[in-house]
């Protein structure tokens, strides 16, 4: 069989494909709006349970994720409005220590990956820095284990 029909064939696990299985663009009952770093406002809709990183992806925001959504990075920063910043859980120890290597780090700094969305956050912007810090694009040559 040709790879490419290989690949057409492939079937990612739900967690792979970030996002829902069966939720489409204009779908859900909460508005998100994210501010790109050339000031572009961009308005979405998102469902209970999506990440920032779900609806990037979803509506093709180019928010980088250079780990999946694995919190093993930091690619994939925003920046909160105070007033939805305070209804969120507490970032956890390990966002917490992707979020040192972020750019432009700020007070109500996120990641993407980790924003759960919910009725309290309706009506969110997150507004995504001018740069990212992709350690592995930014020069750090992999190592033999």
């Amino acid at each position: 069989m040709p790879f490419i029909t290989q690949l057409k064939r492939l079937r990612l696990p739900t967690a792979l494909r970030h996002g829902k299985e069966g939720v489409s663009r204009g779908d859900g009952p909460y508005t998100v709006h994210f501010i790109t770093p050339e000031g572009e406002k961009i308005d979405v809709k998102a469902t209970e349970g999506d990440t920032m990183l779900d609806l990037a992806q979803r509506y093709d925001i180019e928010l980088e994720c250079a780990c999946e959504g694995s919190l093993a990075c930091s690619t994939c920063h925003v920046i909160c409005e105070q007033e939805y910043y305070d209804k969120m859980e507490e970032p956890t120890d390990e966002e917490n220590d992707m979020l040192d290597l972020a750019f432009g780090l700020t007070d109500t700094s996120r990641l993407g990956c980790q924003i759960t969305m919910n009725k309290d956050l309706d009506g969110l912007t997150v507004k995504m820095p001018s740069a990212t810090r992709n350690m592995r694009v930014d020069g750090s040559k992999p190592t033999h284990h």
